[in-house]
């Protein structure tokens, strides 16, 4: 039974997925050989409401006609044990989601290599008694366990805050997750960093402490545009401008191209009588994207669909449709490192993921 385009009840509105109203766009696959590695999306079960499963992922990579080698599946809060200690809880997503990776790594579903990586989630305000928890983690996933997400995005306004157990405002700043953090980089382990732009700054201190930590922000670091927010668009864009580019200034930190699907980024195509079009989209995100590339460069950003939580805005289609318009100007070599090359070297992938079918012998 399909729940995708259900709404999610007491959820934010970027969830909710309408599958009949993105049925009414189509359009042709643009440079359907390019080679991808989506960076960033997530699998659930929260049935009744929604799923996004395997089934459903490889539905929306083979429907949208792109060259999609593989996938990092990045932390939702779900699949957690419900039995044992609730401390190794977070230990169960990695175990499904390396299972996920198992099936795909088989080639029973094609050459896709879903859940190549895994970013998972471990609760790092434990300070020194995490690395108990990381240990199990790393030991159920030691091929595709690559990092740690543990969602800092916090704002005063209900509107923003989306998670559904909001964070402490400055978990980032706190000495017990500092603590837990100074263990990622012993394993091998970088982190995802999701924050609202207003809290970029606690990402460029974490960053300044750990320079031996790889970092990836998450979003293009969450630009908020709506509740308190909507009436000072260029304020808060020059705002996240200034914090991007001075984030990029650390070498240990690249960035995720994506993520502003969301109501969250002020768009209103959620609301419009068509969903987008890539040239819509393109002309849209076209500024933020502007920015973190060039304070990034391709070689330190990579894109990502954030799927299924950006379907609410587009298909798998139109989001790698889009992206290819943006990154039109780019040479080809620049390109691959946006497409692929930059996720496979941060998330340590086999480097052939990068490369396209065509060009391998299978």
């Amino acid at each position: 039974m399909d729940f995708t385009n259900k709404p999610i009840r007491g959820a934010p509105p970027h969830n909710f997925i309408d599958t009949e109203w993105l049925a009414l766009q189509t359009e042709e696959v643009l440079e359907p050989d390019t080679p991808i590695v989506d960076s960033h999306h997530h699998l659930w079960d929260r049935r009744p409401n929604s799923i996004y499963m395997l089934p459903e992922l490889l539905a929306d990579i083979d429907g949208g006609g792109h060259n999609v080698r593989a996938t990092v599946f990045v932390e939702c809060a779900s699949m957690y044990r419900v039995d044992g200690d609730p401390r190794y809880a977070c230990v169960g997503q990695v175990e499904f989601v390396n299972g996920v990776g198992a099936v795909c790594a088989s080639g029973v579903h094609g050459h896709v290599r879903a859940c190549a990586g895994i970013v998972g989630k471990v609760d790092l305000t434990e300070g020194a008694s995490a690395a108990q928890v990381l240990h199990a983690c790393v030991a159920r996933a030691p091929d595709r366990l690559r990092g740690i997400r543990h969602m800092a995005a916090w704002d005063s306004s209900r509107e923003v805050s989306s998670l559904l157990r909001p964070p402490p405002p400055d978990l980032l700043e706190s000495r017990e997750f500092r603590s837990g953090f100074s263990l990622l980089a012993p394993l091998g382990l970088s982190f995802d960093a999701w924050v609202y732009h207003p809290q970029l700054h606690q990402v460029i201190a974490l960053a300044d402490a750990f320079p031996n930590t790889s970092i990836v922000l998450n979003h293009m670091g969450g630009r908020v545009a709506i509740g308190p927010y909507a009436d000072r668009r260029k304020e808060v864009f020059k705002e996240w401008s200034a914090q991007v580019r001075e984030l990029a200034r650390r070498a240990n930190v690249v960035v995720k191209i994506g993520g502003i699907g969301m109501r969250l980024g002020g768009f209103d195509f959620h609301d419009r009588e068509l969903p987008p079009t890539s040239v819509n989209l393109a002309e849209a995100w076209r500024s933020d994207f502007d920015v973190c590339i060039d304070a990034f460069g391709p070689t330190r950003a990579m894109f990502e669909s954030n799927f299924p939580v950006d379907k609410s805005a587009c298909t798998y289609r139109v989001i790698w449709n889009t992206f290819k318009r943006l990154a039109e100007k780019f040479s080809a070599s620049e390109k691959a490192a946006l497409f692929a090359e930059t996720a496979v070297r941060v998330y340590r992938l086999p480097a052939t993921l990068a490369m396209s079918v065509d060009s391998r012998q299978l």
